[in-house]
């Protein structure tokens, strides 16, 4: 079987792939106009995307509306018993009360588009940046669509139907199918490999049950890492981490992999796992679970499992770009860290409301969580390991993108 090289995992590698093979003008011939760099930061209780600045004072842009067709979405699932159903249990389960609108984003190459997958819908529309007009709209099949990735080339997005247990992969500007596969139960995670053959997907199984004790993990269902060939969808390797676990003793986590990233080189893997305050290195070529790193807890946070969203304990990970520091978003234990890499020493608890996601900036110099329970998104130094910069955004910010859009937008003209 060929070599797999996978890229960073849950941070911003298909973005950094994207922008690293679009050049400053776009990659469309007929698109001349210059792009520039920025965040993008999904409002999932919103329904909106901010676009901020994707390093040094990360100064808001603009914000688009990713729902300009909810009241017709809307009349279809009243419309529609088994939708209003599936709707219904999104919004009182995963979505703590209110609907989820946004989950994942990327731009197109040329910059003209964002495309969004919608958990609520269902869907993944591609939304106008000029006009906030819907371009295209694709359902995904089931009743839920979750996280993305974008192909190095930026010319397909997968996108996980976490009810129906299918990854679809779209053309990124059509909207058309390309090709589907079949995953684990729950899918969550995509990434392409970085010469784009492969796509690797994460099942995190059932994460709204009660059912959180760790005698009762079986219940959670077939969790596994699937790979297949980008070209046909063909399924080619899949890592079960249940066994990984196992054999190094560790057999009282769960098997769920969360957010994760690798190493530059690509030998390693820091993966976390629902219900733990830290991460494990995974060496990929030996095919063993090879360190262990347990965070600190904050007394604060109640030990009933119950209370932790969606099974998540620590929910967030990402790397610097010269792969000497991991940041970690704490999120039950309303903290974020940034971790030396050779020791795995933790540095300062930066203080921060329900992290949801961490990234890295567009210049590489500092991690950028999402703070869902305070509205804004907080950039963190990996040299100091200290808070820079907190900026607002909207209703519980999620998923943190690096895209690239023209460079005099400042916001949809219908907005």
């Amino acid at each position: 079987m060929p070599a797999f090289r996978p890229r960073h995992l849950c941070t911003v590698a298909a973005a950094l792939a994207l922008t690293a093979t679009v050049p400053a003008t776009g990659a469309a011939a007929d698109s001349p106009a210059a792009l520039r760099e920025v965040l993008f930061v999904g409002n999932n209780w919103d329904g909106t995307a901010e676009v901020i600045a994707s390093s040094g004072d990360f100064a808001r842009i603009g914000r688009v509306n990713v729902v300009p067709d909810k009241d017709q979405r809307m009349a279809e699932i009243n419309a529609d018993p088994v939708k209003w159903v599936y709707f219904m249990a999104i919004r009182n389960s995963v979505g703590e009360g209110h609907d989820q609108f946004v989950d994942d984003m990327y731009a197109t190459p040329d910059g003209r588009s964002m495309v969004v997958s919608r958990p609520s819908f269902a869907d993944v529309v591609s939304i106008d940046l000029a006009t906030g007009s819907v371009d295209w709209r694709f359902a995904v099949s089931g009743h839920r669509a979750d996280h993305m990735a974008v192909s190095p080339d930026g010319t397909k997005v997968a996108v996980s139907a976490s009810t129906s247990n299918t990854v679809h992969v779209l053309d990124i500007v059509t909207g058309r199918q390309l090709g589907s596969f079949g995953t684990g139960d729950k899918p969550h995670e995509n990434v392409f490999t970085g010469d784009g053959r492969y796509i690797w997907n994460m099942s995190i199984g059932e994460v709204n049950t009660a059912l959180d004790e760790p005698w009762l993990d079986w219940t959670k269902g077939d969790r596994r890492i699937t790979v297949v060939d980008a070209a046909t969808f063909r399924q080619v390797k899949v890592v079960d981490m249940r066994q990984r676990l196992d054999a190094a003793g560790l057999g009282q986590y769960s098997d769920a992999v969360r957010p994760a990233a690798f190493s530059p080189d690509e030998s390693k893997l820091y993966f976390q796992v629902s219900f733990f305050n830290g991460f494990f290195e995974y060496d990929v070529a030996s095919d063993k679970i090879t360190r262990t790193k347990v965070l600190p807890k904050n007394p604060a946070t109640s030990e009933d499992r119950t209370t932790w969203v969606n099974d998540s304990r620590h929910h967030g990970l990402s790397m610097s770009p010269d792969g000497r520091k991991l940041c970690v978003a704490g999120t039950m234990d309303d903290y974020a860290t940034v971790v030396d890499r050779a020791t795995l020493q933790e540095g300062p608890l930066v203080t921060a409301a329900k992290p949801y996601w961490a990234t890295v900036s567009g210049d590489g110099k500092s991690c950028v969580i999402s703070e869902s329970g305070a509205d804004q998104v907080t950039a963190i130094d990996f040299a100091t390991g200290r808070k820079t910069v907190s900026v607002p955004v909207g209703d519980h910010p999620q998923r943190v993108r690096l895209a690239r859009v023209p460079a005099d937008w400042s916001g949809p003209s219908a907005s």
